[in-house]
């Protein structure tokens, strides 16, 4: 027998006892090492997650170590340290038959609207899990997850090297994509924020130029990091219509916007002004499996660094106390992390 999360209804998490699954066929089975929580796991634990019902076992930023192998599973091997990529999609559907998996028009998302990786033990597709290096810590593989995401972003413009960049918003998100910039070969990266702790782990991670927006004005920062020809590209990592509206108003005649973070609540933006200053924005969803890959690299050339990200970790039955924790110290908390094994 082994424990799981169960998050019963909002605010309420209740551990089960339930039996250790057996690897299927193509399958294997993950002993869950660490787990991340993220900003859609506290919209879940707060009610506010529009896509997902109770009571469900959360975990999508997992790490763990492979114990058991199904049949006809040949990449990999007793005791090899993994991540897991979370998305559960039909592969029948035209974004799926086109290598887009991540856009699925059935995309379900383990944690969320099918059963996440929170226990001590956790069956999965072998299609679906990313070896990791062995010399990465199981806090670092926890990571992966969300470096992904920030790796996805930062191509939906293409080839950044060479380009001067602005992320808005230093919060994990922001931090990772402003990172894995630099690391894709970026000229000069900018983060903004109002937090001045996230703007220090951002400088900590070697990102160039680091503004709190609270004390100094947007369209002035940006001019004076790059010039009067600006940046080329504003990631939104905020997602909020002051974060999108300053990047309309200042952006440069023709440039591009990414919106990364998820949107809170409905638009109300000068779509008047990107129309003229022909913006080209964009969006971007989840991952797919390459990103991954980039990301690993990443970590491994030291070209992102997880470490500093990591606010504080918490065993398993605690996994309320750091939904408690969280919410108490939200302007000074990045990462936190679950010691499943724990």
């Amino acid at each position: 027998m082994m424990l799981q999360q169960i998050m019963t209804a909002p605010g309420k998490i209740e551990f089960r006892e339930v039996p250790v699954p057996k690897p299927g066929e193509g399958q294997v089975l993950i002993k869950i090492m660490n787990i991340g929580i993220c900003g859609s796991d506290i919209h879940v634990y707060h009610g506010e997650h529009p896509f997902t019902s109770y009571p469900v076992t959360q975990g999508h930023e997992v790490s763990g170590e492979v114990v058991e192998i199904g049949s006809n599973i040949t990449d990999f091997h007793l005791g090899q340290k993994v991540t897991i990529e979370p998305q559960v999609y039909c592969s029948n559907c035209y974004p799926c038959r086109h290598g887009k998996y991540n856009l699925c028009e059935e995309l379900k998302v383990m944690g969320f609207q099918t059963t996440g990786t929170a226990s001590h033990f956790f069956a999965v597709d072998a299609s679906k899990v990313t070896p990791i290096p062995e010399d990465m810590s199981f806090e670092e593989g926890a990571m992966i997850e969300p470096l992904a995401v920030a790796v996805h972003g930062v191509k939906q413009v293409g080839n950044v090297k060479g380009l001067n960049i602005v992320v808005i918003g230093a919060g994990p998100i922001g931090n990772l994509v402003a990172q894995a910039a630099k690391g894709m070969g970026a000229a000069k990266v900018m983060v903004t924020d109002v937090s001045d702790l996230r703007l220090k782990k951002a400088r900590e991670c070697g990102i160039d130029v680091c503004v709190n927006t609270r004390e100094k004005d947007f369209g002035e920062a940006m001019t004076e990091a790059f010039g009067p020809d600006k940046a080329d590209v504003i990631y939104d990592c905020a997602g909020n219509n002051i974060t999108m509206g300053q990047a309309i108003k200042h952006a440069r005649k023709g440039s591009i916007i990414v919106l990364v973070a998820v949107f809170a609540g409905m638009a109300t933006v000068d779509l008047a002004v990107a129309n003229d200053h022909e913006l080209d924005i964009k969006s971007t969803m989840m991952y797919r499996h390459e990103d991954y890959l980039d990301g690993i690299s990443l970590v491994k050339e030291n070209k992102v660094y997880l470490k500093p990200l990591i606010s504080k970790t918490f065993a398993f039955k605690d996994y309320l106390k750091a939904y408690q924790y969280i919410d108490d110290n939200r302007e000074t908390t990045m990462k936190v992390i679950i010691n499943v094994q724990e």
